[in-house]
């Protein structure tokens, strides 16, 4: 998949300002920029928090057709297809974005997103609609991590790292869970947490639940337990998403041919990917590609 950096280089031509690191960024957007994001096709490994601020905007979010308008809040987590379908010309709405590994590398986000994880970024349902005050309040956040993107202070990169876990925990706010309202108990959200740190570096390699046990010193069976309890959704579920995506991603934006990215996704063979691609896609790798 494309990184953030990647995937705003593509959507809009150049980067937001000269020294951008490419880890966060937050932007006001209108109708003309939110159809450019058409160009990645989903292929996004960054977390994105949309805010519509005005007008109606119409997605396809991993087969879901989503309507949003003013004080909705639509979360992508990456791995999934979106499409922007329509936007009203009047549309305008403000966009967090934060690099997945930032998400989860950087120790005080981590420690946030263990709150913030499964109420908000593994939304069942990814659209919220917001109490219109909390709206304002996310959209005077949002507008400050703008704010520290353009400055030239000294901290500016630990002080945005620090306003988005700010930002996680404002979503958290309005969710009404706390650290005591847990659904789960917290050692299987550490355990999913870690998970979900591995999955991204290792998918390519490894499409055993086995191997990512192993990593946590866990037994399968416990790691299989961990993660359905956590989002309902099974480990294999994961790792054929993350699979099913990068397979649509090279198949759309590369020339390598099919043997190859069955090669590069560590299938068997050439008939061993096909048939995994047909059976998740609905249609044959070939098929994809020329519809593509």
């Amino acid at each position: 998949m494309y990184s953030l950096q990647e995937g705003w280089l593509r959507m809009i031509g150049k980067e937001p300002f000269s020294d951008w690191d490419g880890k966060i960024l937050c932007v006001e957007t209108d109708a003309t920029t939110t159809l450019r994001s058409n160009k990645i096709r989903g292929y996004l490994a960054a977390y994105t928090f949309t805010l519509v601020t005005q007008g109606q905007l119409n997605i396809i979010y991993n087969g879901q057709q989503l309507e949003l308008e003013p004080d909705d809040l639509y979360v992508y987590s990456p791995g999934l297809p979106v499409a922007v379908q329509s936007a009203s010309e009047d549309y305008r709405g403000i966009c967090m974005l934060a690099d997945e590994h930032v998400t989860f590398e950087t120790p005080t986000v981590h420690d946030l997103v263990q709150l913030a994880y499964q109420p908000v970024v593994q939304l069942n349902q990814p659209k919220q609609r917001l109490p219109h005050e909390f709206a304002l309040r996310l959209a005077n956040k949002m507008r400050e991590i703008i704010s520290y993107l353009h400055s030239d202070h000294i901290y500016r990169q630990e002080i945005l790292r620090m306003l988005y876990g700010v930002f996680l925990l404002e979503l958290q706010d309005v969710l009404q869970v706390s650290a005591q309202q847990r659904a789960v108990p917290q050692r299987s959200e550490e355990i999913f947490l870690a998970f979900m740190r591995l999955l991204p570096r290792y998918f390519a390699e490894h499409h055993d639940i086995g191997f990512y046990a192993e990593q946590l010193s866990i037994s399968t069976v416990y790691l299989s337990r961990v993660v359905r309890q956590v989002t309902g959704r099974t480990v294999v579920d994961y790792i054929n998403q993350m699979l099913l995506m990068e397979a649509s991603f090279l198949l759309s934006t590369s020339s390598l041919s099919i043997a190859q990215i069955a090669d590069r996704l560590q299938f068997a063979d050439a008939a061993s990917f096909s048939k995994f691609f047909s059976r998740h896609k609905g249609m044959s790798p070939r098929s994809f590609r020329e519809t593509g």
